[in-house]
Parts: structure tokens; sequence; C-alpha cells
């Protein structure tokens, strides 16, 4: 995907990531928590223009649970709510055991996507997640197995590598679905030059997600928007409209980047449009 693709004018996939797993409402009172929250949420992301909602789960207290049976409360929310948008599951995390990784892979029905992890990075002041190649590929494989499509994170160029690692050691079926992650700390720093050298190092034919972190958010849906990509926003990565502003709802971050897809030419993908672009 590249600049040529913004001129053709390929269609546009908006994921809202809706709730994430660290910060609650203590940082927006208006990110959703609850299943039905979510679910409520799902519908009204969908009706702004979102056609895959990320989905974290979180136990009553607001905590983080990876645990399937909190994620079926909250696909069956999502459907009950919503209309056609398509599920992704996050199986990243950090200080938990590699097998609970594997547990957002197994509601009934499987969602049709899942985000991997595409290797190490520090989380706050003393945790690692490791994502080492092992979890990867056991993930991986149980995504194949569960016809669920890879999401692949990428936080820096480190992860790049990994990419084609992974391709070099599994089979992914086409096309090769990357989010391509910017911010602080071991994300790739929040430059334009980085975003462009990593469009340049994705493997041939891949599609790029674009993914900026709090203030970034904004800019980098812009160039994803122009560069031909695809576009992640929500409270799980940013809980502000503007300097000072909380956002009122993920429905009204995923209205913004509609009116910057339709002010700069780019149409956006409904759900079947999303599946027919990744081939769910």
């Amino acid at each position: 995907m590249s600049y040529d693709d913004y001129l053709a004018g390929e269609p546009m996939i908006i994921t809202a990531a809706l709730t994430g797993g660290v910060h609650g409402k203590e940082a927006n009172p208006n990110l959703p928590e609850t299943p039905d929250e979510i679910g409520r949420a799902a519908a009204a992301v969908e009706a702004a223009g979102a056609s895959v909602v990320h989905l974290h789960a979180r136990q009553p207290n607001g905590e983080r649970t990876f645990a399937t049976e909190r994620f079926q409360e909250i696909d069956d929310a999502v459907r009950r709510h919503a209309d056609d948008i398509i599920i992704q599951h996050s199986t990243g995390g950090t200080g938990v055991p590699d097998a609970d990784r594997h547990l957002p892979l197994r509601t009934e029905p499987a969602p049709e996507m899942a985000s991997l992890d595409m290797g190490p990075l520090n989380r706050y002041d003393h945790l690692t997640s490791e994502n080492t190649r092992g979890l990867v590929d056991s993930l991986h494989a149980e995504m194949v197995d569960r016809d669920i499509k890879p999401e692949l994170e990428v936080f820096n160029d480190g992860h790049l590598n990994e990419v084609h690692g992974l391709l070099e050691r599994r089979n992914l079926a086409d096309p090769v679905y990357a989010t391509l992650i910017f911010g602080t700390g071991t994300l790739t720093p929040p430059r334009p030059r980085n975003f462009l050298n990593a469009i340049d190092n994705l493997p041939d034919g891949a599609q790029f997600n674009t993914l900026g972190f709090g203030r970034h958010q904004l800019p980098f849906a812009t160039m994803g928007t122009l560069c031909g990509g695809h576009v992640r926003v929500g409270l799980e990565d940013n809980v502000y409209y503007r300097r000072g502003e909380l956002a009122t709802s993920n429905a009204q971050l995923v209205e913004r980047v509609v009116h910057l897809a339709e002010e700069l030419g780019r149409d956006v993908a409904t759900p079947s449009t999303a599946r027919e672009c990744l081939s769910l």
C-alpha cells in the first residue's frame, strides 16, 4: 500500500479500539468497561463508520482479564447491539502465563481477527511483554486452526524484522495485515520519516493499519489516509479529542477520521468491504 493506493481511491478500513486494558474511567469516564457498555460503543462506532472493533476484556472491577468467558460476554453484547461489525480480539499482555494469551481465541464463534504482537516491549517501569517467537508461533497456529485473521502489531523496527521472520517460518494467508504503531518508550518514535520507512520495509503486498498513541493519533491517521493505508483510533489509544478536552466517546474519534477521509477523497470501508479487502 502506498500513495498510489490513495490516488487510486482504495477504501480505508477504520478500526476502533474501544477500551484497552490499562487506563479506565479514571482517565476518561466515557471509556466503556462492561460488556453492555462495550457492545453499545461497538454499535455507535459502526454507525459512525468503523468496520472493525479491537476488543479487550475487563473484570467487573475494571481490571483486564483474558478469560474466554468474559470475551464471550463481550462478543455476545457486540452482536446484540451492532449490525455487522468485524470483531478483533487482543491477545497482547504482560505478566500472565503464555497459556492465558490463547484464551481470547476460544470464543464461539471465534473472532474474525485477533492481534499478534511481533516482539518484546517494555511496559511501565518494571514489566516487559516478552512475546517470544515460540509464543508468536503458537498463537498464530491456533489462529490458523480457528480461521482467525492475524493483525500483526509492529511496535518498532525490530518487529518489522520479526514480520519477515514469521513469513519465513509460517504460511500467512494473503494479504498480510500489519498495524504500525508509533509513540514513546519501546515504540517507534512518532516522526513522519519513520512512518514512511516502516511502510517501505513491509513485505511486498502487505496492507498496513496506522496507530499513533495519544496526541499522535490524529496526525498519524492523516498520514495513514494519504499513504493508502488503514487507520485505528479509539479511547484505548487516546482519551482526548484535542488538548485539554476529553473525547466524549469512541464514536466521536471515528467521526473525525471519517470526516478527514471524506475531505481527502478516501472512501471508508463498510464491514463487508473490509472483509473483501482482508480476505476474511
